[in-house]
């Protein structure tokens, strides 16, 4: 009987000390949605051509390249007009000896936001950037 007890005890000893093999960081919610339907934003673009020159502080480098060309972008956005999005991004970046962003030069036309619409048919059909390779079979899109 004690070899029973002492054999138990051993089994679930050895089963309690497993290691977690399989593991889930997201759940999958059934949400009934409907076809995306494409947004056509029209911008209003000026005329002049922009250059800012932006040395980051410590904390943007630390953030990575992305982050430094993201924050001079949104600096040169908000020193010139206040604009939404930079047309013709073009991004020159100086790097140091230990590979760290020294300086970005960012040069773009400021565009702002003027009209948000939903794509219709016909513009979906007259345009290329929409179609497939083969010109002759044009999809319909499921709105």
């Amino acid at each position: 009987m004690k070899r029973l007890i002492l054999l138990a005890a051993i089994a679930v000893g050895i089963t309690s000390c497993g290691t977690l093999k399989n593991s889930a960081t997201h759940r999958d919610f059934n949400v009934n949605t409907p076809y995306a339907v494409p947004i056509i934003a029209d911008l209003e673009v000026s005329d002049t051509k922009i250059k800012h020159v932006y040395i980051p502080t410590k904390d943007v480098k630390n953030g990575g390249t992305d982050n430094v060309i993201n924050t001079a972008v949104r600096e040169a956005l908000t020193l010139n007009g206040n604009a939404d999005v930079l047309v013709g991004l073009e991004t020159q970046i100086q790097f140091n000896s230990s590979r760290k962003v020294k300086s970005i030069v960012i040069t773009g036309y400021p565009a702002k936001y003027k009209n948000f619409r939903n794509l219709d048919e016909e513009e979906w059909y007259n345009n290329e950037y929409f179609q497939s390779e083969d010109r002759g079979n044009k999809r319909l899109m499921k709105w």
